[in-house]
This record gives structure tokens, C-alpha cells and sequence, in this order.
């Protein structure tokens, strides 16, 4: 039960840091990218200089949201992830570290 419990720390504290990772760096990065391949689909769609239509806004609005989506479940998934695997690890660590015998009472010194 110890080892979901610090697994669980880890992911928490790895969901807090990808969660101003993306506020800081991600949600900007993600409507760029986002807004560009929005507009170069809006371009294939209807001409190479998009106009002001709806439907051309439309597209690259949604793109933009996506690339935000994106960003974030990269951000905040992935240091969850990261995380939770630290924690999981730290505590197989700590595990093994116990159940090892000392080797200075295997030896009888």
C-alpha cells in the first residue's frame, strides 16, 4: 500500500508541474502552432490568401483550440507520467534497499 501512496504523491506533484510548465510556456506554443496549421488548412481549402470568411475563421479558431488541447495533455500528461514513474521508482528503491541483506551480517562481522 506504501508504494501507491508515494506513486500517487509523484504523480500529483508531476501534474502540478506540467500544469505551470503549460501556463507558462505550453499555451502560447500551442495556439501558435495550432493558428498555422489552421491557416494552412484554411488555405489548401480555399485559396492560398484566406480571407475573412466564417468558415476560414472558423477552422483556424478550432485549430488553435486543438493545439492548446495538444499542449496541454503533452504538458500535463506527460509530467504526470513522469511523476508518477518517479515515485514508483523511488519506492522500488527504497523496497529492494530493505529487503537486501546487510552484507557485513551475511559475512558475521
Amino acid at each position: 500500500m506504501e508504494r501507491i501512496e508515494t506513486s500517487k504523491k509523484g504523480l500529483y506533484v508531476g501534474t502540478g508541474i506540467g500544469l505551470i510548465l503549460f501556463v507558462l510556456v505550453g499555451l502560447l506554443s500551442g495556439s501558435l502552432v495550432g493558428g498555422l496549421i489552421g491557416l494552412k488548412v484554411a488555405g489548401f481549402l480555399f485559396g492560398a490568401p484566406v480571407e475573412g470568411a466564417l468558415l476560414s475563421r472558423l477552422i483556424v479558431a478550432f485549430s488553435m483550440m486543438a493545439g492548446v488541447f495538444a499542449s496541454a495533455v503533452i504538458f500535463i500528461a506527460g509530467m504526470g507520467f513522469l511523476g508518477w514513474t518517479a515515485g514508483y521508482l523511488f519506492d522500488a528503491m527504497i523496497k529492494t534497499r530493505l529487503e537486501a541483506p546487510d552484507a557485513h551480517a551475511v559475512k558475521g562481522h
